[in-house]
């Protein structure tokens, strides 16, 4: 493949940057509409640099925690195949079939690595209740999300830790 580099053209940067915002988008409201699937009690979300977090008191099931991981891929790989191997595709690429299984797969490895991470750690160490509230608390602490919570999880942290979710989130960040 020498000259491969030479052989890319774009063809529409707007369209190349509108392709990644929709690819980055589509995967995270993916990864929404799985956790939405469960119908569990929903305390809070959070929106940092990490995408939209959603908080739950119960411990996923194992279909569901596969599920998080399976669907926001199998999404990430179609969304790629189409923006960029169809006509549609705003980066004119050669016609190398494993160039296109190398680029579909590196995407698909950079959108799931961090839910496969997040997938291994739950069955390896499995968090619920306000151990798996508290943790993903701090992490979202810990990396500037600007994090809100529902009616019901007003009254779970009232409830269960004393506090409203203001002083709490203090708390955590000392």
């Amino acid at each position: 493949m020498p000259g491969f580099l030479d052989s890319i053209h774009i063809t529409n940067v707007l369209g190349l940057v509108m392709f990644l915002v929709l690819w980055i988008v589509l995967c995270e409201l993916t990864h929404v509409m799985v956790l939405l699937w469960r119908h569990e009690p929903l305390l809070g979300w959070a929106v940092g640099p990490f995408g939209l977090t959603l908080m739950v008191l119960r411990e996923p099931s194992l279909l569901s925690l596969w599920l998080d991981v399976l669907v926001p891929a199998v999404v990430s790989g179609s969304v790629l195949w189409i923006g960029l191997f169809t006509s549609l595709s705003p980066i004119i690429f050669p016609h190398h079939y494993l160039m296109k299984f190398i680029m579909i797969v590196c995407g698909v490895v950079l959108t799931s690595a961090a839910d496969l991470v997040n997938a291994l750690r739950d069955l390896r160490y499995p968090l619920w209740g306000e151990a798996r509230v508290l943790r993903t608390m701090q992490f979202l602490r810990s990396n500037w999300s600007q994090i809100h919570f529902t009616s019901f999880g007003h009254s779970y942290l009232r409830t269960h830790f004393g506090s409203n979710p203001s002083e709490l989130l203090q708390m955590l960040s000392l």
